[in-house]
């Protein structure tokens, strides 16, 4: 029997709901409790931050489970050593919080989508004409949703994730300026739901995210 196809991030489901949960330093067994809903709640992409524990084997056991419906990829990816663990593991994606022309170019050349990490115009506008798929803004939450409004004032074509501290009160005025994604951590997954083991608390919680865009989606079509 021949060997599946691996695999591979969609953009499409990523633009219908633009949010990448960012999971750092959660244990396997709540990693994998936690997927199952976060796909159910409607969200479709999730980051594995390679200095988590076991985080390569969380990747690979993501995708063997939940890879037909979300994007699986790595974060915190530094080092070409980080890369070459995290494509080793399967990961549809790879985010980095900096520039790095090898990370990039090691991607481009494998087809695989990169979000690398940037702030000044000067670093987004570099970033992206290396061949990011988007441009990680980190950190967004420094300057806030002015500073990205002005940056895209005159850099309007460059697809930017704006990292940080991204709440859930600020997601439809990120998206108003002109933001295609946003990455998100800790105030997606709040440690009280993990530690609690609260699931289902947590279900509930990922539904306003996903209410949030889906409202601002439909006051955007009105």
């Amino acid at each position: 029997m021949s060997k599946p196809e691996p695999l591979t991030f969609s953009g499409e489901i990523f633009d219908q709901m633009p949010v990448m949960g960012i999971l750092r330093n959660v244990a396997f067994d709540d990693v994998m409790e936690i997927l199952p809903l976060y796909a159910k709640a409607g969200l479709t992409t999730i980051e594995i931050t390679m200095n988590s524990p076991d985080a390569v084997l969380i990747i690979q056991s993501a995708l063997q489970q939940y890879g037909h419906i979300l994007n699986i990829g790595a974060g915190t990816v530094c080092s070409i050593s980080d890369l070459e663990n995290a494509l080793s593991a399967g990961a549809q994606f790879i985010v980095a919080p900096n520039i790095d022309k090898q990370i990039i170019k090691k991607c481009k050349a494998r087809h695989i989508p990169i979000f690398p990490g940037a702030f000044t115009p000067t670093e987004i506008k570099k970033v992206w004409d290396l061949g990011a798929y988007m441009v990680k803004v980190f950190p967004a939450n420094a300057l806030g949703v002015g500073y990205l409004k002005d940056i895209l004032a005159p850099l309007g074509h460059i697809k930017i994730m704006a990292t940080g501290g991204v709440s859930l009160k600020e997601i439809q005025q990120y998206l108003s300026v002109g933001v295609k994604g946003l990455g998100i951590g800790t105030p997606l997954f709040p440690q009280h739901y993990i530690l609690n083991r609260d699931w289902q608390g947590l279900k509930g919680h990922f539904d306003k995210f996903v209410e949030e865009i889906k409202e601002y989606r439909s006051k955007d079509m009105s």
